[in-house]
């Protein structure tokens, strides 16, 4: 007898300025099982999850819990109904005990009224108990921040647990688990499951996905595609749904002679072994000078966790990186630049351009950090270098001293570009060079991407558009679950890239 539903949507429609985020969705829920939501970036599925958590209203549609009409306007008005996220980023308190962060705001309290002294001793005990039920023992009046993520992950899960909730909803809650701790993780998930608790799964995880769910939604472009059995649905088909094309034929390799050349010329960059626990699988990477390698990998794969060890962001823990020829330690971007590595982050706004700064101090940014604050670049040099720019990148702007904050987003990308093109770098990574810009800016900048390959640049060169990749690539190496799964060579078509990303370990 199928179990019965639990939280259900209705033709949920939600609307933002010119973007139709979700169209008609239906959803299920049902009690006792484990429900994964799937879509690439952009799919809508954040947009559902704060729409049955009272984030947002929607503007069409409805939500019943147990059967019945509901319609929560806030986080906490979702939770009283039975209703508890856990989301990727843990929303505790690490200054706080483990009790603490599991009663914060609902505190038993001692005294007829019920007003009077928080029950401390009660705390701890319900504590515990609810720690119980996750197999979990440890000291809960210890700080938070004394256990490790995994924990504290559990601990979020207790806080939802208790206030009686009927739906979990996990947001990407492996993100920052190694492979062990993901595992202690599914175990209590399957024994909330078992207890006939509803739990919706939010992951890019495709094997994590699979080894957890029952049942699939998948999204995509703000509409329902389909929800399915996990037996119904074979990586492949999963993939096809998620991308909207059937996968065709394979390509063969488009220009064998000129990438002969780049196969055996000496790399110009070696990871060896190169990972982060919790972050990337061990790996191995070599760029060659004049080469382009594309990373494909579903959004989740450990694209951008490459780019950030590489550059010094993050500290891997494991292998070794060599520079021409030359054991180079990457534990700082500084060491990075001095490596003669340059790197144009995936998020422009927030970790690359400086919104306050002109054009002009944009562009020398970098360059001025790596001469130090003793060889300061005058004022005509900073516009030498930034006219050259300018022009050399096709940069529209008005003034060089307009706040690059007016540009548009194709120009602060190349402002970006700039800046590291000014360093003289040996090896430029970027990581999603064209997210977020117009097709006009989108192919001028690729364009100009395969020019400074082609004068000796070696490019790492990463994107969530599958087209892009295999359109510049000269090599792609192909991740899925923070791991390189294989390489395929320039010319590959996307779906050769689909089919290794959806191939079974």
């Amino acid at each position: 007898m199928p179990e019965a539903v639990v939280l259900e949507a209705r033709g949920l429609t939600r609307r933002f300025t010119g973007v139709l985020a979700l169209s008609g969705v239906d959803f299920r829920l049902r009690a006792g099982e484990v429900h994964a939501l799937m879509g690439q970036n952009g799919a809508g599925k954040s947009t559902l999850v704060k729409v049955l958590t009272g984030v947002y209203p929607p503007d069409r549609g409805e939500l019943l819990l147990d059967g019945a009409p509901v319609r929560p306007t806030s986080p906490a008005a979702a939770q009283r109904l039975g209703i508890s996220t856990v989301y990727q980023e843990v929303n505790l308190c690490p200054n706080l005990s483990v009790a603490e962060n599991i009663f914060a705001g609902r505190f038993p309290r001692r005294g007829a009224s019920g007003l009077w002294r928080i029950d401390w001793p009660r705390v701890n005990v319900e504590a515990r108990s609810l720690l119980a039920r996750l197999h979990l023992d440890i000291d809960v009046t210890r700080l938070l921040s004394d256990y490790s993520v995994a924990v504290q992950q559990m601990v979020a899960i207790a806080r939802a647990l208790g206030v009686r909730a009927k739906v979990l909803i996990l947001d990407e809650p492996t993100s920052s688990l190694d492979e062990e701790e993901v595992a202690q993780l599914f175990t209590v998930l399957r024994r909330l499951r078992d207890e006939g608790l509803a739990i919706l799964f939010i992951t890019h995880f495709v094997e994590q996905m699979y080894a957890i769910c029952d049942r699939i939604t998948v999204l995509r472009n703000g509409e329902r595609v389909g929800e399915y059995r996990k037996d119904e649905l074979p990586t492949a088909d999963l993939i096809t749904a998620m991308v909207g094309r059937e996968l065709g034929v394979a390509v063969g390799h488009a220009d064998a002679a000129g990438n002969e050349a780049l196969a055996t010329a000496p790399p110009l960059l070696e990871a060896r072994g190169l990972g982060r626990r919790g972050h990337l699988r061990p790996l191995d990477l070599s760029l060659s000078r004049a080469e382009v390698v594309g990373v494909g990998g579903l959004l989740g794969s450990g694209r951008t966790e490459l780019a950030r060890l590489l550059f010094g962001l993050d500290k891997a823990d494991r292998g070794d990186v060599v520079v021409a020829g030359a054991a180079v330690r990457l534990d700082s971007p500084v060491q990075a630049i001095r490596a003669g590595l340059a790197f144009c982050p995936e998020e422009r706004k927030v970790d690359g351009i400086v919104a306050g700064l002109s054009l002009r101090e944009n562009i020398v940014l970098a360059l001025q950090a790596r001469l130090g604050i003793f060889r300061f670049l005058s004022r005509a040099q900073q516009q030498r270098i930034a006219e050259s720019y300018v022009r050399s990148l096709g940069i529209v702007t008005a003034d060089l001293d307009t706040p690059i904050a007016l540009l548009s987003g194709g120009n602060q990308q190349k402002a970006v570009l700039a800046r590291w093109l000014a360093t003289e770098p040996r090896v430029l990574i970027l990581d999603e060079p064209t997210r977020g810009i117009d097709v006009a800016a989108k192919q001028d900048i690729m364009n100009r991407i395969l020019t400074l390959a082609r004068g000796g640049l070696a490019v790492l060169f990463i994107s969530s558009e599958m087209e892009e990749v295999v359109r510049v690539s000269d090599r792609i190496v192909v991740l899925r679950d923070r791991a390189k799964v294989g390489e395929l060579p320039g010319g590959s078509a996307e779906e050769a890239v689909y089919r290794m990303i959806a191939a079974e370990s």
